[in-house]
């Protein structure tokens, strides 16, 4: 109940005052107020340090750069170029990304210093593997600023609080022209009552693409572009009208994402949507094509167990991980997504037919 005793003080405040605003800047984590850490969801599991994450015919991970140096060049899909110096926006979708022409290597430290520099701290870093993931956050740039908090400053913090949590993954891949493609994801998390009033839970809340493109913004004015080119590059990518790619049906009676794509983009694109909407990559076998998945419904009460709690109801105990393998096949000009259970074994369940939906509703 503290954080909505935390609201309640605000709208107090906010009624003394008589005004209220919030803050111009999009974002502001730096003078976050420091809360315990959020148990919720799970930490991810440490990736295995082997060659499988190791992209072959035509992307690399960071730590497979070398590899790429010969590769073929793949088939382009249908993107959204904006191109400024070395950088440029792709986006298919509500998917964002950043390409730079510079190695992941170069790129690993200022990222680091991006993060630290936006007031988080890191829970995730793997450079070989080409992932980084901060704790969470409070974004007060969500807090109202009235009169009263305008004139006391932060000795009246730690009374206000917004009721939510950010967190977001970094996740680095090098293509076949050696450039190195940058994908933000976030993620979410609400303070809400719980329905008998004995107290408040953190739930998921869905991630927010235009918090992700202000980070990327902000990450290409910290590689040298200026904030007014960084916002061109942004709204320039965003201005083109793009097809639907990705649609859900039914292959042998297992529901199927078919995605208008090759499969280097494809398996990247379905990386970038499990990041986003919840799930926990333990692992991830490129040349089999396969993301070993996991989800714990995020709440300790079990009395309202949210969208994604929802989601396993059916299939998985209140404490027991759903876990699931996400196979993405190669099927000519296009790719084909489907879900296997924990064992390798075709999924038909609702709960199958659930996940294409989400897989297929993020790529678009």
């Amino acid at each position: 109940m503290k954080s909505i005793f935390k609201l309640t003080a605000v709208g107090v405040a906010v009624a003394l005052s008589g005004c209220s605003w919030l803050q111009s800047d999009k974002v502001d984590y730096r003078t976050t107020v420091k809360v315990p850490t959020l148990e919720i969801p799970p930490d991810l599991t440490q990736l295995s340090k082997d060659t499988r994450y190791t992209m072959v015919d035509g992307a690399v991970s960071a730590s497979g750069s070398q590899a790429a140096a010969g590769a073929v060049a793949r088939s382009q899909p249908t993107l959204a170029p904006a191109v400024l110096d070395d950088m440029r926006i792709e986006r298919a979708g509500t998917q964002r990304w950043l390409v730079v022409k510079r190695p992941a290597n170069v790129l690993w430290t200022p990222l680091k210093d991006f993060w630290a520099e936006n007031g988080f701290e890191l829970v995730l870093d793997q450079p070989n593997v080409g992932i980084m993931e901060t704790d969470w956050a409070e974004n007060r740039a969500k807090v109202p600023q009235d009169i009263i908090r305008t004139y006391l400053g932060k000795l009246l913090d730690s009374v206000y609080d917004s009721g939510e949590r950010d967190r977001y993954r970094t996740r680095l891949e090098t293509n076949a022209a050696g450039e190195t493609e940058i994908y933000i994801t976030h993620r979410g998390m609400v303070e809400v009552l719980i329905k008998d009033g004995s107290g408040s839970v953190w739930q998921p809340r869905e991630s927010d693409p235009e918090l992700e493109a202000e980070f990327l913004r902000k990450l290409m004015v910290k590689l040298g572009k200026t904030p007014a080119q960084a916002q061109a590059t942004v709204a320039q990518a965003d201005a083109a009208t793009l097809p639907k790619i990705a649609s859900v049906t039914t292959t042998n009676g297992q529901p199927t994402v078919v995605i208008a794509e090759a499969f280097d983009r494809a398996w990247r694109r379905v990386g970038l949507a499990l990041d986003r909407t919840g799930f926990t990559v333990e692992d991830r076998d490129r040349k089999q094509g396969i993301y070993f998945v996991r989800y714990v419904a995020p709440n300790p009460d079990k009395k309202d167990p949210g969208f994604f709690g929802r989601l396993f109801s059916s299939e998985a105990k209140p404490n027991e991980a759903a876990k699931f393998q996400i196979l993405v096949k190669s099927a000519g000009d296009s790719t084909t997504v489907s879900v296997l259970d924990a064992k390798g074994a075709p999924d038909s369940s609702a709960s199958a037919q659930k996940i294409v939906q989400v897989i297929a509703d993020d790529i678009k």
